[in-house]
């Protein structure tokens, strides 16, 4: 099987660093994005469709990363593209909102069984104004989070050392364990008429690390601590949103948050995130002071109902498990015959996976990514990935053919570890 080259994307990168910071800042590009060896990966699209995209050197790629979850339906979805193309036609960012912000928000509180959704465009937009809705409504400061947790990129998110970020930011965290009940209390104990909220992703599916489900009975522990304390619980379901459950991720694990976050699969690529929330908040939503010139743009709005309505015709949460185990099965079957210590976790539909090195540095992990990326694959080394509507049996077998050739290399290459 031939190896890639990136001969224009090389050229292309060299030309980005001129004008661009880092060539490609953040998790797309090739330093957060933790592209190694970046030789192995490509850094500029010409074209997508479906499952699949092409490189500026024209190398395909099967694609599981799906642009770090917005590509739900497939890329260039005709009926998602189709709605978008019908509103621009009626116009988009005007001087007073299109009437189908308010038909997408009764689409998208119907669906998620929540009172009213507010529209902004990132996922970190709408985890800021959930805490800010808290933090108001409380009259409390302190959050809570889950280590290893990403709420986004404000500085309310980060650790003091992150740079940008001071003391002052982050002062009012306070950090538990996930699955940690004991923990969870001892925090609230202490801390009793300070918190304004928990928040949270309804599993834990940092990066790095294997992912992990909620322990039974844990959200209905989580539940009931935050209504006996009057903390606000916030569910950050901007990546596992619509994948799981069409409902929101707090129904699929059996509780109800006060306000859920939701923003990559919402509208297969096209801009926008929401909040979603209970009554009892909805006056203190439109009371905080958040707004920005591009939220109520209608084009996104269009989108976000043609993909609803095409997830919930085609039972997507359903093809999204089935093609992950698929998947899986393949990968473990080829890690067994090989003596390959894989390990994969996370739901079906948004699978993380990785070579349990014996010295815990990522290194062999690495090279089969690499390896596989090499030959047609797209997938990352410290991240889960995406299943999506348009994924096939067909695109999968062949992911498995690339990936156990890349796995077989891997393996030849280090007979001091496979024995």
């Amino acid at each position: 099987m031939k190896t890639y080259t990136y001969t224009k994307n090389v050229e292309t990168m060299a030309r980005a660093g001129k004008v661009i910071p880092s060539g490609v800042y953040g998790h797309l590009g090739p330093a957060e994005g933790c592209m190694i060896p970046s030789s192995a990966y490509p850094f500029f699209v010409e074209r997508a469709k479906g499952s699949e995209m092409w490189d500026v050197d024209g190398n395909r790629f099967i694609d599981f990363m799906c642009g770090y979850g917005p590509n739900v339906t497939g890329y260039c979805d005709p009926d998602v593209d189709g709605a978008a193309l019908e509103q621009i036609k009626k116009g988009n960012c005007t001087s007073i909102p299109s009437h189908i912000m308010v038909d997408f928000a009764e689409l998208l509180t119907a669906t998620v069984k929540k009172d009213w959704a507010f529209f902004c465009k990132n996922g970190g937009d709408v985890t800021t104004f959930a805490v800010m809705i808290a933090r108001y409504y409380t009259g409390k400061k302190k959050i809570i989070f889950v280590n290893n947790y990403y709420h986004g990129v404000a500085p309310w998110t980060q650790k003091p050392d992150s740079p940008g970020t001071i003391w002052e930011d982050c002062c009012n965290a306070l950090y538990v364990d996930w699955n940690d009940i004991e923990g969870l209390k001892k925090i609230i104990a202490e801390n009793k008429d300070d918190i304004a909220c928990f928040i949270s992703t309804p599993y834990m599916h940092g990066n790095f690390v294997d992912n992990e489900l909620p322990a039974e009975g844990y959200w209905q522990a989580v539940r009931k601590l935050c209504t006996d304390n009057g903390i606000i619980l916030i569910v950050d379901d901007i990546r596992a949103g619509f994948r799981l459950s069409l409902e929101g991720s707090d129904n699929y694990f059996g509780f109800e948050a006060d306000l859920i976050c939701f923003c990559k699969a919402l509208a297969n690529g096209y801009n926008v995130s929401a909040l979603c929330g209970k009554e009892f908040l909805k006056g203190a939503a439109g009371t905080v002071p958040y707004t920005g010139s591009y939220w109520m743009s209608a084009v996104p709005f269009a989108a976000g109902i043609a993909n609803i309505n095409k997830l919930k015709a085609n039972d997507a949460c359903a093809h999204f498990k089935a093609m992950g185990e698929r998947l899986s099965a393949g990968l473990m079957k080829t890690a067994n015959e090989l003596n390959v210590p894989l390990i994969i976790s996370g739901p079906p539909a948004l699978f993380y996976m990785r070579i349990a090195d014996k010295n815990n540095n990522f290194l062999i992990h690495q090279e089969w990514i690499a390896e596989c990326v090499r030959r047609g694959v797209f997938i990352t080394n410290h991240h889960n990935h995406f299943m999506n509507l348009s994924m096939t049996p067909e695109l999968i077998d062949e992911t498995v053919t690339i990936c156990s050739e890349a796995m077989k290399i891997t393996v030849d290459n280090h007979p001091e570890i496979f024995k």
